[in-house]
């Protein structure tokens, strides 16, 4: 990237090569048509990229609520070992916390292993759920600097064609094609870092909601737990 930099300084400086004022909107023009072919794959890059991101950040938003809001009521009614209502509040929503807890809840009278096995399986397709998009987001974030590194050798290649053709090397003769080279490979690390981030943010929120999950689940065994030592001292 730096002997990239390099090169890009060492262009401005010859005669011709200056670059002009332009306004941001000029610019963004200007570096769309520098882009050549591989602006259109790097434009869906960004498409893609940005329906994901919002669409997972509102979505964990609106799963990170509904957990907080759940785990707090169920942990409540565990306390006072009143399983009946914590049943019935965890089968009155579909957050993951609920589901989880349900499935848990639904077979306590089958003992404490089959409790933790029944939590276990339902956090795996409830974690897979919030994974959803994750994919999409790591995949772009690799692919994206593949393409400009794509569009950088198109852009030398095209470069070299014009020195062929010229028979000579002249900087206005290959300054298109490296003007391309620089401009995909700039725009496809421009696109990978956020991406990258988001990716990062969003696994980090779910790592949380896990830690929450697991909690509050670890909470309904030993209340389950407490429940029947206490109807077994009782008889």
């Amino acid at each position: 990237m730096a002997s990239m930099m390099t090169v890009l300084d060492v262009l401005l400086q010859l005669p011709g090569m200056e670059s002009p004022d332009l306004t941001f909107t000029e610019q963004m023009a200007q570096s769309w048509d520098d882009a050549g072919f591989m602006r259109w794959p790097l434009a869906a890059c960004v498409v893609v990229g940005f329906l994901v991101i919002v669409w997972k950040l509102i979505d964990l938003i609106r799963k990170g609520g509904s957990t907080r809001r759940i785990l707090r009521a169920v942990d409540e009614r565990l306390a006072e070992h009143d399983i009946r209502v914590a049943l019935e509040i965890t089968r009155e929503s579909n957050s993951p916390a609920a589901n989880i807890l349900h499935a848990g809840l639904e077979r306590r009278d089958e003992g404490t292993d089959r409790v933790t096995k029944a939590i276990e399986n339902q956090g795996l397709i409830e974690l897979s759920k919030l994974e959803g998009g994750l994919v999409v987001l790591a995949t772009l974030t690799n692919v994206a600097p593949l393409l400009g590194f794509l569009g950088t050798v198109m852009g030398m290649i095209e470069a070299f064609q014009a020195i062929e053709l010229a028979g000579e090397v002249d900087a206005t003769t290959v300054a298109g094609g490296i003007k391309v080279a620089l401009t995909t490979t700039a725009a496809g690390l421009a696109i990978a870092i956020p991406v990258s981030i988001a990716h990062n943010f969003f696994v980090s929120r779910i790592d949380h909601l896990v830690i929450d999950m697991e909690e509050s689940a670890q909470k309904m065994i030993d209340a389950l737990f407490a429940v029947r030592a206490g109807a077994a001292s009782g008889d």
